[in-house]
């Protein structure tokens, strides 16, 4: 047993009226020894869901992003283009109520020289969700073997990562084995969603359910200098721009260290519709080759709106209007099409 380790779980689980936040450094410390294993089971079960009971701090957060950062794996290529590598942060738990759009999203980055990055594992608690390895394997792509530098030379070559926890940070997918048994998403759920598994300086795009978490992410930002980001209430809590109701998002630049929130509504741009019900991985497989090779659908309706966006965020457009026929262009000319053919061909070559 750590005794170093009981004290900190003393002082976030001493219930309502006498716990006490952490620090920034002790946070680290916690998540540092949780990764490690320098701390029991019975500990590290008993700090999630203390941890959670509490609901962790900005300063909590950026410190176990600060573990993170130190023990997790980040990817070393810096592609040579004209924009910034955008990584997308979506919740590791997967989908089960409504069919992703992000994996095309990233597709129109990747194939526009944006670098794009994701990150996620296997079907995991709470939800056991449809996860993102599942979609990858569904367009006959297996990251699951491959090595850190391995999945360099494929980024550098099509500007498009995926880092699969399994593999290549086995300390954090350790720890799925305790929400399950804890029933509850602990705080380090919260902190995927802003964690960059890449060594340089990156747009993060990441999606949320409750209105308090954009102001909690906001804080952590600003205690760890990040400053080009975007924050969305997506779909799910996935950065997933909906066609139900306003989008609202959250956008904060870098190069002009501005800040400001949007409000877009799909039916101003022709793209108001009822979100496309996820089933089973099966049929969203389907519905997802279709889109990609441009057949009509609402699924490829929801993803021009959503990479309309990104396009012009990441600054591929000059204007939201550009973004949408950019958009529609990159599936009628069978470029994303191209790009899922490039990324298998990518990944057969380096596979063992």
């Amino acid at each position: 047993m750590s005794h170093i380790f009981r004290d900190l779980l003393k002082k976030v689980g001493s219930g309502t009226h006498t716990s006490k936040d952490l620090t920034r450094s002790e946070a680290e410390q916690a998540t540092r020894m949780m990764l490690l294993e320098e701390a029991t089971p019975a500990q590290i079960g008993a700090f999630m869901i203390a941890h959670r009971i509490k609901r962790p701090t900005p300063p909590e957060i950026a410190g176990i992003l600060d573990a993170y950062e130190a023990l997790g794996p980040r990817l070393q290529v810096f592609p040579q283009t004209a924009y910034p590598v955008t990584v997308l942060g979506i919740p590791y738990d997967g989908r089960s109520r409504t069919a992703p759009i992000s994996p095309i999203v990233a597709l129109m980055l990747a194939v526009s020289q944006v670098p794009v990055i994701l990150h996620g594992g296997i079907t995991m608690p709470t939800k056991y969700g449809m996860p993102l390895n599942t979609v990858w394997q569904g367009l006959g792509w297996d990251f699951t073997q491959l090595s850190q530098a391995q999945i360099e030379t494929i980024f550098a070559q099509t500007h498009f990562g995926f880092v699969y926890l399994p593999t290549l940070f086995p300390q954090a997918h350790n720890l799925v084995q305790y929400r399950d048994q804890i029933g509850k998403r602990p705080p380090t759920a919260t902190a995927e969603l802003v964690w960059s598994p890449y060594a340089g300086k990156v747009h993060l795009v990441a999606g949320y359910v409750h209105p308090p978490t954009e102001t909690r992410f906001h804080e952590v930002f600003s205690l760890r200098g990040m400053e080009n980001y975007t924050l969305v209430k997506g779909l799910e809590g996935s950065c997933d721009l909906p066609r139900d109701r306003t989008a609202l998002i959250a956008v904060h630049r870098s190069e002009s260290h501005e800040f400001e929130h949007l409000k877009l509504h799909p039916r101003d741009y022709g793209f108001a519709g009822s979100e496309v019900p996820f089933t089973t991985p099966e049929a969203y497989l389907e519905l997802l080759q279709s889109a990609i090779a441009n057949q009509p659908s609402e699924l490829r309706q929801a993803a021009i709106w959503n990479g309309g966006f990104y396009l012009w965020r990441c600054g591929v457009c000059v204007d939201l209007t550009a973004g949408f026929e950019q958009a529609e262009l990159l599936l009628s000319s069978g470029k994303v099409q191209a790009k899922v053919q490039e990324i298998r061909e990518a990944i057969e070559q380096e596979s063992p």
